[in-house]
């Protein structure tokens, strides 16, 4: 694929994102992203085969934003006197890149259309969120192995984790739309949750 031809790839991705996002599925015609892209409808058929393709381009590459946080999952320091203060700053990035409203948006999207695309669902959750609870799983127990955490399932553990964090900001958004959390609600979800996952696991 040229340059050119590239830019119009990602041209079309982006403008299918915002009306997927906009109107849902059943609402997004070709035509409407063809639009927005600025090419024609045949360009939009050249790169994209159909509809229901395009959707499934647009869903997973969510899936290589989540990338850059699941290397900082994995690096986490092994540090007893800065455990604490090294689990909240990951708590927070966790929290940031999950709570990023086009991530709940297209979570939102997702969900409403799992009936319709189980399969594509189900390799959105195992090529993000389930990638990223083993990468934390993995942290996890490499800090039990050091003695810094008492563990005997990495994976629960991991997922006790996650749920601190997200319950509150990620249920507020999906119910009600939007989101409603400010910095210093994530500042204190990430302080919070790390503190009662180490009461748990330390």
């Amino acid at each position: 694929m040229d340059s050119r031809s590239a830019r119009k790839h990602e041209a079309i991705l982006e403008a299918a994102t915002s009306v997927f996002l906009e109107k849902g599925y059943a609402g997004t015609s070709m035509e409407d992203i063809a639009k927005l892209a600025a090419v024609s409808k045949q360009t939009v058929y050249k790169h994209f085969s159909d509809k229901e393709k395009l959707f499934g381009d647009v869903v997973l590459a969510t899936t290589d934003r989540l990338d850059t946080t699941i290397d900082l999952l994995a690096d986490m320091p092994a540090d007893d006197t800065e455990l604490a203060e090294n689990l909240t700053r990951l708590a927070r990035r966790f929290l940031t890149a999950l709570t990023d409203p086009r991530v709940i948006q297209l979570r939102r999207l997702i969900i409403a259309n799992a009936d319709v695309f189980p399969d594509l669902g189900t390799e959105w959750y195992e090529r993000g969120f389930q990638r990223g609870l083993a990468t934390l799983a993995s942290a996890f127990q490499r800090l039990a192995d050091q003695g810094l955490l008492r563990i005997d399932d990495a994976l629960l553990a991991a997922n006790h984790f996650s749920g601190l964090l997200l319950w509150i900001p990620v249920n507020q958004a999906m119910f009600t739309g939007g989101t409603h959390h400010t910095d210093a609600d994530l500042d204190r979800y990430a302080t919070e949750g790390a503190r009662a996952f180490l009461a748990a696991y330390r």
